[in-house]
């Protein structure tokens, strides 16, 4: 518990500034979900044709996994924030609109037909009678979906939209429990803040006769809801000039910025700072890291669409991945056809660094020793006795597993499974898998002891880091290409081991690892 509170202590800044960010996110996706919600609510309660048509598309909605979803809205909306705020308006409609249209249609037909009786009109009923009347079930489902979407909004995190759980997943991909907590208690915390001002609201919008303390004295009654009233005010102030505020300091940080992007591991994350602190060091320009976007297909379709501006990925990806080819393994020759092709796509692919990140496969040491395994070909040819746990990437992409399968046709596992990042580390050492994938820079192997596979048979092509920029960007910014280009030998298999293995194992930040490696390096100026 004290090593929990001195982690929180240290990182005080970034879970604050995470926190802000969380609650903006969270605040402009319940907002806009009330505007809509609330609406189709009253219009299904009048056209009741269209109840089931909109309830039941909710529903389905609804039903949909929130990471299928993030995943859709990429080619649409791009990465970052805005598919996320979309994702949890769509995930909030449902009881919004569910208890706007229950709250109209239960009120007592009786109390309708009065209000017709003094001479009221249609909009004079829902404004005067029906609304206020339906106001308390109508703020218990803004309450449900105003806390739901606290917990939804860490989804966002895997495409680049921030918030708190960019370090509740950093904590899960480099199993650091500390991380993990840091990110989801002050999240928890937040919901049961937000289901506590909803729950204000909604007393504040009950017609006092419908309240517990209706039989209270009026003073006491009154003071105790202008407290109420205060309370919600400044609270809804203090988010107001948060997202101003973003809004402008975003605005005003814009110009002369390189926005460079990560995948969703250490090595990615370490080499993302490497390249922005470089930059920052050797030019005029301001970067801004974009971590943990997912897999390839994610930075890739960032990078083509503009979202971001440079990313760093492997030459063997892109060729099997990217490109659906395979048959070459000479590292030249990958490299040339990956530039040749990306050309057309206003992607420019720099200097080659210098340590090649291979796929490998990887075993405990009693597993190679149980099953007399040395290199892939064994592992294949004994694959049937084997339990498989890797990456989604590693089981989907062309380069991969479909390598494995080309290369040695025989092959079937005794179960395949895919577990994401480091966990399925974890995974192994508790014997719930034997074989997992692995990288030749990763920190992990060195961790858990492992026992790495050789690929005599050159199945997977070489993964020498490159990076890969948008083509426009170098146009505009020509000093960029000297300052990347520059850091290509540096970057070694050993230094990159080391590093990996400082942020995996010893717990330290990616960015001051980074930073310690540039300064070590006698990198920066």
């Amino acid at each position: 518990m004290i090593k929990l509170w001195m982690y929180m202590v240290d990182h005080g800044q970034e879970i604050g500034r995470l926190t802000v960010e969380h609650i903006e996110m969270t605040a402009i996706a319940v907002g806009i979900a009330i505007l809509i919600g609330v609406p189709l609510g009253i219009l299904i309660s009048y056209v009741k044709k269209l109840d089931k048509p909109i309830i039941g598309a909710a529903n389905v909605v609804q039903a949909i996994p929130s990471m299928a979803l993030l995943g859709l809205m990429i080619p649409l909306l791009g990465i970052g924030q805005k598919p996320a705020i979309v994702m949890v308006i769509i995930y909030s409609l449902l009881p919004i609109i569910k208890n706007t249209y229950i709250g109209i249609a239960d009120i007592d037909p009786q109390t309708i037909e009065s209000a017709k009786g003094i001479g009221m009109s249609r909009g004079q009923i829902l404004r005067k009678v029906q609304l206020p009347l339906a106001l308390p079930v109508i703020m218990a489902g803004v309450r449900i979906s105003a806390v739901t979407a606290v917990g939804l909004m860490t989804m966002g995190a895997f495409i680049g939209a921030s918030g708190l759980g960019y370090m509740i997943f950093s904590g899960i991909r480099t199993v650091n429990n500390y991380q993990i907590l840091a990110g989801a208690i002050p999240a928890c915390v937040l919901a049961l803040i937000v289901d506590w001002l909803m729950g204000l609201v909604e007393k504040l919008v009950t017609p006092i006769s419908l309240q517990k303390d209706f039989g209270t004295d009026r003073k006491v009654l009154r003071r105790k809801r202008k407290h109420q009233k205060i309370i919600l005010i400044t609270a809804a102030c203090l988010i107001g000039t948060a997202i101003v505020g973003s809004a402008v300091s975003s605005r005003a940080a814009s110009k002369g910025q390189i926005v460079i992007g990560s995948k969703d591991y250490t090595e990615q994350l370490v080499l993302c700072h490497i390249y922005s602190d470089y930059i920052e060091a050797h030019t005029n320009l301001k970067c801004v890291p974009k971590e943990n976007l997912g897999g390839t297909q994610v930075c890739y379709e960032a990078l083509k669409s503009g979202k971001i501006d440079m990313y760093v990925d492997y030459t063997g990806t892109l060729y099997g991945d990217i490109l659906k080819k395979s048959g070459e393994t000479d590292m030249d020759r990958v490299y040339q056809i990956c530039k040749k092709n990306l050309k057309p796509q206003s992607i420019t692919l720099m200097h080659q660094c210098a340590f090649n990140n291979t796929y490998t496969l990887s075993v405990l040491p009693e597993t190679a020793q149980k099953y007399n395994l040395h290199t892939i070909g064994d592992v294949a040819a004994k694959s049937g006795q084997l339990r498989l746990g890797t990456t989604l990437e590693f089981l989907n992409r062309n380069d991969c597993l479909k390598a494995l399968e080309r290369q040695y046709p025989g092959i079937h596992f005794a179960k395949q499974s895919g577990i994401d990042s480091s966990p399925r580390y974890t995974a192994i050492q508790n014997h719930e898998i034997d074989v997992t994938d692995a990288f030749a820079t990763d920190g992990m192997l060195k961790k858990y002891h492992l026992t790495v596979m050789k690929d005599t048979d050159h199945v997977f092509p070489p993964y020498y880091a490159v990076p890969c920029v948008k083509t426009t960007t170098l146009q505009k910014y020509p000093e960029l290409k000297k300052a990347i280009n520059a850091l290509a030998p540096h970057l070694t298999e050993k230094r990159m081991r080391q590093m990996n293995y400082e942020v995996d194992v010893k717990g330290r930040d990616p960015a001051e690892v980074a930073r310690d490696f540039l300064n070590r390096e006698g990198l920066l100026k």
